[in-house]
């Protein structure tokens, strides 16, 4: 799904728009496929009788708040994570229901530095760290095409600093 136009200027263009790696969605994937399982087997379990729709009806309860807590939360907050890089800035929005958000114009950007482990060098995945000037740094966890985004991030702000100059 594209970054909405709404949120951006008019002379303004989406050259990268990113969610978490999918790695993030992996244990809760596992834990889906567990409780699933487990609440399949235990109401197989339960005997046939007058109380079994009442016992049932409280597994698959249990079952429906672990999957909300342990899956649905998790997938959500993958969702609602976005990391957009523009023509102009970099936007980085996070939050299901309270949204958090932070705009750093690439003439702000002062270092781009990137940190991968051997894992997910493998799976393309990796720490971006975004200095700002005056502002702080803004770490983005688990960001797929690491390296790629750094270069980008890295060009367009030689580029933002080229044409400063040149004014």
């Amino acid at each position: 799904m594209p970054y909405p136009d709404k949120l951006l200027a008019d002379d303004e263009e989406v050259l990268v728009h990113l969610h978490p790696h999918w790695t993030t969605l992996f244990w809760p994937v596992v834990w889906f496929l567990v409780v699933v399982g487990a609440g399949s087997y235990v109401a197989a379990l339960v005997p046939a009788g007058g109380q079994q729709g009442v016992l049932r009806a409280a597994l698959l309860a249990v079952a429906v708040v672990v999957l909300a807590v342990l899956v649905a939360r998790p997938v959500l907050r993958w969702r609602t994570t976005h990391t957009v890089v523009t023509t102009s800035r970099l936007l980085v929005r996070a939050g299901v229901l309270t949204r958090r958000g932070r705009d750093v114009p690439l003439s702000r950007i002062t270092d781009v530095s990137s940190r991968q482990t051997l894992g997910q060098r493998v799976l393309r995945s990796g720490t971006l760290t975004v200095e700002t000037a005056g502002e702080g740094a803004v770490v983005l966890d688990r960001l797929p095409a690491c390296d790629h985004v750094q270069r980008l991030l890295v060009e367009l702000v030689e580029e933002d600093a080229d044409r400063s100059a040149a004014v």
